[in-house]
């Protein structure tokens, strides 16, 4: 059914209504939030130009292209965002500070990205969107001529809440930009530098601990993050050089902006972001996906957690803040 046919069934004194559908079981997130991080969790999702807002669980349903307007809305009851229509860049990712005992922001709310945006080169999203609805988590997928898009999300206070995958009909790379919101900054964590080489347990083998970039804030000692890439590499930016010293004294070049990375993601690849002690453990990267991936498809077991300092130290703070 598509979801022009749903809304005129169910509507009602001119209010449009998200009509529940057949149940669908949807693919995992990054890795996966704590349970216990997502009580009462989900999202709607709103932006249609019959002013219908979904969010039904257990909902699948096709939005046509008539209906799309060029933003959408993404509210959840931990999390919130906007998705450019025709490009799915994402706008204004914000934790809500809401009461949980997995909380990381002090029950702020905390904006943490201000745009994650694809370079598409030309190319638009400019078919139908099929969103998809079940419990805490949302399926955000829309295609266009040689380009396909899809957006997973989770509706938790922590773990792995986020992720975005690209693929493109002519098999080549999509520059994606992450800018993070005013107040929040990348930083290379040193506890990572003081324990660099370092060889420690991870599940029934060891792995040597090597240096991360974390993203943090001045207002909430809890809150850290990381970008987690899958098929995708960093690139790194010259007009943005920090000198970092290792534990050995010697000094390291990190070409990395305060609030910018960039990431050559591969067709079928995805971006994404993790938080809390997702962003904080030592484990190998994970498996090569290239399509739909899932929760199996990323670092899962036990592993050491290295945490962070707060407040972070200045001279472990990427400069400056843009290209």
């Amino acid at each position: 059914m598509t979801f022009d046919r749903q809304f005129a069934k169910f509507k009602i004194g001119g209010a449009a209504l998200a009509a529940m559908l057949a149940l669908v079981g949807l693919p995992g997130v990054a890795q996966a939030a704590k349970s216990d991080g997502c009580p009462g969790g989900g999202f709607t999702v709103s932006g249609f130009s019959n002013g219908a807002v979904l969010g039904t669980s257990g909902l699948k349903t096709t939005a046509q292209a008539s209906l799309i307007q060029p933003t959408l809305t993404v509210t959840g009851r931990y999390n919130t965002f906007d998705i450019t229509s025709d490009s799915f860049a994402v706008r204004n990712y914000a934790f809500t500070g809401v009461a949980n005992p997995e909380d990381l922001t002090g029950g702020h709310r905390t904006t943490v990205f201000q745009e994650k945006t694809p370079d598409h080169r030309g190319l638009v999203l400019n078919g139908a969107m099929t969103v998809e609805i079940d419990g805490d988590s949302l399926v955000i997928t829309r295609t266009g001529p040689g380009l396909s898009m899809q957006i997973q999300a989770k509706d938790c206070a922590a773990g792995g809440v986020f992720q975005m995958e690209v693929e493109r009909g002519d098999g080549t790379a999509t520059r994606i930009t992450h800018v993070l919101a005013p107040g929040a900054f990348f930083y290379d964590n040193p506890n990572f530098r003081a324990r660099q080489g370092d060889v420690v347990p991870f599940k029934d083998t060891t792995i040597a601990v090597t240096p991360r970039i974390n993203i943090g804030n001045d207002v909430s000692a809890k809150f850290i993050a990381r970008d987690s890439s899958q098929v995708a590499t960093r690139v790194d930016d010259p007009t943005c050089p920090n000198p970092i010293q290792t534990r050995t004294g010697a000094i390291n070049i990190v070409k990395h902006c305060g609030r910018v990375s960039k990431w050559d993601v591969s067709s079928g690849g995805r971006l994404g972001f993790v938080t809390g002690e997702d962003a904080t453990e030592v484990a190998p990267p994970p498996t090569v996906c290239t399509h739909k991936c899932q929760a199996q498809n990323q670092v899962q077991g036990q592993s050491v957690i290295l945490g962070a300092p707060f407040p972070v130290p200045t001279e472990s703070r990427l400069k400056p803040d843009l290209s």
